[in-house]
């Protein structure tokens, strides 16, 4: 390996541990969960990128909508131990139904989303979800798999232009890594992570006694709305979400937990 490569290596290798220094773990057996804060950096470019969504993306005035949010939220803060969160929720006039995430505690609600959710525990599903992948730090886990991916990637082309390969077959070769790493490894995770903030979202939901059976009446609809607007099934095996009927099933399974924390 030359003295190039060598160094390239070991500064992917540093950031690959950077990005995993902060771990969190959910344990579906138990309901359990430890959550870690991301790193600053990462909870900094979060607040960046809100930041720049909120001038970008018209802000809802909408006061039954906005009403509902702090409500939910207000029940579902308490109960997430995650203390170096800046929790900010802003609702965005879009119709398309959709929420989302950034590290540090930011999430933003389309106003389109409201017609799923139609109730104040339908809300507090989505939100349960979206907080789950703030608290088990899931925007980490995917620098830390893109960069692993990067590493082999670099790994192999040193070794092929070490042995005399061209640079065609090199580039050619570098393109079948990142292919097969995103379709082996960070689509699977991808839906995992979502399988994973669906049950961890009950659990928050109902520790705020909103019962987790509305999670499931939630995603029919969600479902319900896709066919109509004629988004079939598809196969799971090129997305990153996992197709409805798949995590309807699994949080069917893991009701059983979820309706513990909720007779608690």
């Amino acid at each position: 390996m030359t003295p190039r490569l060598r160094n390239l290596v070991l500064a992917v290798v540093a950031s690959v541990f950077t990005a995993s220094c902060a771990t969190s773990s959910f344990d579906p057996s138990t309901g359990q969960v430890h959550a870690s804060a991301p790193s600053a950096s990462l909870q900094s470019e979060g607040s960046r990128q809100f930041e720049a969504y909120k001038r970008k993306k018209k802000i809802s005035t909408n006061a039954a909508y906005n009403a509902q949010v702090r409500r939910v939220a207000a029940r579902l803060k308490p109960i997430v131990n995650m203390p170096d969160a800046h929790w900010e929720f802003v609702v965005f006039e879009d119709p398309q139904p959709n929420a989302f995430a950034l590290p540090g505690g930011k999430v933003g609600v389309n106003t389109g989303l409201f017609q799923i959710t139609q109730n104040d525990a339908g809300l507090a599903a989505v939100l349960g979800h979206e907080i789950s992948h703030v608290t088990l730090n899931h925007a980490q886990s995917r620098i830390s798999n893109a960069t692993t991916i990067a590493l082999g990637a670099l790994i192999l082309d040193g070794v092929l232009a070490s042995q005399g390969v061209d640079s065609n077959t090199r580039v050619l070769a570098a393109t079948g890594t990142a292919a097969a790493g995103t379709v082996g490894v960070m689509l699977p995770n991808s839906r995992n992570a979502e399988l994973e903030a669906d049950k961890l979202g009950t659990i928050y939901m109902a520790r705020a006694g909103y019962d987790p059976h509305e999670a499931i009446a939630m995603w029919q609809r969600f479902s319900a709305w896709r066919q109509k607007k004629g988004e079939g099934p598809r196969s799971e095996f090129l997305r990153t979400h996992p197709l409805d009927q798949n995590r309807i099933a699994a949080l069917q399974s893991f009701m059983p937990m979820a309706m513990k924390e909720y007779r608690r």
